[in-house]
């Protein structure tokens, strides 16, 4: 008997919702007019207005911030991502070096900018990572590497700020000087900058290599090397 009951309220139910349905559109189509084109236009039930269908909504245009246009053809990784003023990086803890480095070169970040001093600016710890983690400057000290720049400090003149930031040690790795760093190094960096005379927009990215070296037991090894000068 109970079954027989629900069967009838669903019944019911379902027949009214059908009809109270049948009874919208019919009000619906008293207000709105479907032309050929598929677009409509007219008033809802309610008497409000209604947006016309080919009427695309209004989206407020944002200006693109300046890491999205830098990494304008995505991201190498996601891995401890830091966004400076003029360059993106992903930094690596365990060897306390960038993964890579992401930047967007123009004539304008190169040119001469009298207000740009290098001499002014110094090397500084990432405080944004933790101290277990961070680059230290004694980590170089006695060490016989450079403090080689990837964001290059001659790639951002547009400001103090910008060639200062590019001090900061995520943004740095061990190089061995005489021969690469103010050798090779500086000869590509200098490439590099030249590239914006013939192209509007140059994107850089750099990183370092861990390339193995064959040892005396004929196994591959990859190993930090001292380069402290006996």
């Amino acid at each position: 008997m109970f079954l027989r009951n629900l069967s009838r309220v669903a019944a019911v139910g379902i027949g009214g919702a059908g009809f109270a349905g049948g009874m919208f559109v019919e009000k619906y189509r008293n207000y709105a007019q479907v032309n050929a084109a598929g677009s409509f236009s007219g008033y809802d039930a309610g008497g409000g207005a209604v947006i016309p269908m080919d009427q695309e909504p209004h989206v407020p245009k944002v200006k693109p911030t300046r890491a999205s246009q830098i990494m304008k053809f995505g991201f190498p990784g996601m891995d401890n991502i830091r966004s400076y003023n003029d360059f993106v990086l992903s930094y690596d803890q365990r060897n306390r070096v960038p993964h890579w480095v992401f930047e967007h070169l123009t004539r304008n970040h190169i040119k001469h900018n009298p207000e740009v001093d290098r001499s002014k600016c110094d090397f500084y710890e990432d405080s944004s990572i933790h101290p277990f983690f961070r680059a230290h400057n004694s980590d170089y000290k006695g060490s016989g590497y450079d403090r080689g720049h990837l964001a290059a400090a001659g790639n951002h003149r547009l400001s103090q700020t910008h060639v200062g930031e590019t001090f900061v040690l995520s943004n740095i790795a061990p190089q061995v000087g005489k021969g690469f760093n103010r050798d090779a190094w500086n000869t590509l960096e200098k490439y590099v900058r030249g590239l914006t005379r013939r192209y509007e927009n140059v994107y850089v990215c750099s990183g370092p290599l861990y390339l193995p070296r064959r040892e005396a037991d004929g196994k591959y090894y990859v190993r930090a090397l001292s380069n402290r000068p006996e």
